[in-house]
């Protein structure tokens, strides 16, 4: 009998970062020979590092933690801080900040030594799971902490109080961040503009970007002044955010984007400014700005808003033929339309017509078509719509429910309506339906 090559700790390496199955890896991982050798197999390094990330992004955290406890128990190499990094990464996306915190206390015990890198992961999976509080409480251990903070951990610190709504206590985290001889970033102005710019004190975010350039020598980027067209746009101040928009243009470095467009093209339709929309999307397709589906939806919407609707479906129209896939959204703004509208066939045409297309509806679809339908008084044609709508597993809204029991007893609805309505709202419609 030919014999069988074993695997050696290199391949396994190998075979493990090829794997893409999180679940076949680690049965690889726990198992790299079969029948397993007499010897304990040697786990290098690059093998514990590679199965823990395969986890970690999969979410197996319980997998993960107990090959981490496996590793621990070696002492043949030190793991590299950025492995932890990356696990308190993993469980700030999945919003577990006690395992976060739990992972960062734990690095010493494998003997690696903590950086401001893990410690500013940490503050980001914080900032990511909404822990302000824990956050912040953090930040107070920096002034007995083995290392200092720098740029990235102001700019995580001005996010989350930014974040929590004081602009106050942003303001006094950057100059505390100057005081201590940290330059700040295109991030650091990033977050400052955009709150000083939501909270509609447009002078002092404008004057901010003045000084970011003259005082810091840093840059206005793309977020910095997509931040102020949106909060301009917001305010009403449309001609003020078209003007970023050129100064934008007239800048090779940063040019526009679809978002920025997109940003612009609500205000326009709120403001009833239809014409400027048009030479929007006239000027996206000189410069060679491809729109993409939120800028579709936002067209859409505007159309809609203004019971345009054919020009509406001649936006959907468009975006397939340009290769840009309306999605639920795209759909689910013109079917909510033209049902508050009163134009409930044509909704429920275009519903009809989503699965052909590639998208599902979903309870937002049916509740619409639903209220619409009711509102018509069309409870007999409805009956087929709600039998679909239980069956995919959703319920009418509350108020649509009453009209529609209401409804069915004026209609003299058939025992098999009556018999639907009731395993929707059970007592509640039980007692609606025999009185």
């Amino acid at each position: 009998m030919e014999k069988v090559a074993k695997v050696s700790p290199f391949r396994l390496t190998s075979l493990l970062r090829l794997e893409k199955n999180p679940t076949l890896a680690l049965r690889l991982f726990l198992r790299p020979n079969a029948p397993p050798s007499p010897q304990h197999f040697r786990h290098s390094a690059q093998s514990y590092d590679i199965i823990i990330c395969k986890l970690a992004e999969a979410r197996m955290f319980i997998q993960m933690e107990q090959i981490l406890d496996q590793m621990a128990n070696q002492t043949r190499f030190t793991p590299k801080e950025a492995l932890f990094c990356r696990i308190i990464s993993s469980y700030g996306r999945a919003r577990l900040p006690d395992a976060s915190l739990r992972t960062f206390h734990r690095i010493p015990s494998f003997l690696c030594r903590r950086t401001i890198r893990s410690f500013n992961t940490l503050l980001h999976a914080l900032l990511r799971s909404d822990e302000i509080d824990k956050l912040q409480n953090l930040s107070r251990e920096l002034t007995t902490a083995e290392f200092s903070p720098d740029a990235c951990t102001y700019n995580i610190l001005i996010r989350a109080v930014a974040a929590s709504g004081s602009i106050h206590g942003a303001r006094e985290l950057f100059d505390e961040m100057l005081s201590e001889g940290i330059q700040p970033t295109a991030a650091t102005f990033g977050t400052l503009v955009s709150a000083l710019a939501m909270a509609s004190q447009q002078d002092a975010a404008f004057l901010l970007k003045e000084q970011m350039l003259r005082l810091y020598n840093v840059k206005p980027n793309l977020q910095i002044y997509t931040s102020l067209i949106k909060a301009l746009c917001k305010d009403g101040e449309l001609d003020r955010a078209h003007g970023l928009k050129e100064e934008m243009d007239s800048d090779p470095e940063i040019g526009v984007d679809a978002a920025v467009y997109t940003t612009l093209i609500p205000g326009f339709f709120r403001a009833g400014r239809k014409a400027e929309v048009v030479r929007l999307l006239e000027e996206m397709k000189e410069k060679g700005v491809n729109p993409n589906t939120a800028t579709y939806n936002a067209i859409i919407a505007g159309f809609c808003a203004a019971a345009e609707f054919e020009a509406a479906l001649e936006a959907l129209r468009e975006m397939s033929r340009r290769g840009c896939e309306p999605d639920l959204i795209s759909y689910n703004t013109i079917v909510v339309g033209m049902c508050r509208a009163g134009r409930w066939r044509d909704a429920r045409e275009l519903f009809e017509d989503m699965p052909r297309r590639g998208c599902r509806a979903d309870v937002v679809t049916y509740r619409a078509i639903a209220d619409g339908m009711c509102a018509a008084g069309e409870v007999r044609e409805l009956t087929p719509l709600l039998e679909e709508m239980v069956f995919n597993g959703y319920r009418p809204a509350e108020m649509s429910f009453r009209k529609l029991v209401e409804g069915v007893l004026e209609e003299g609805g058939s025992f098999g309506v009556l018999e639907l309505m009731d395993s929707l709202s059970g007592a509640a419609a039980t007692t609606h339906t025999r009185t």
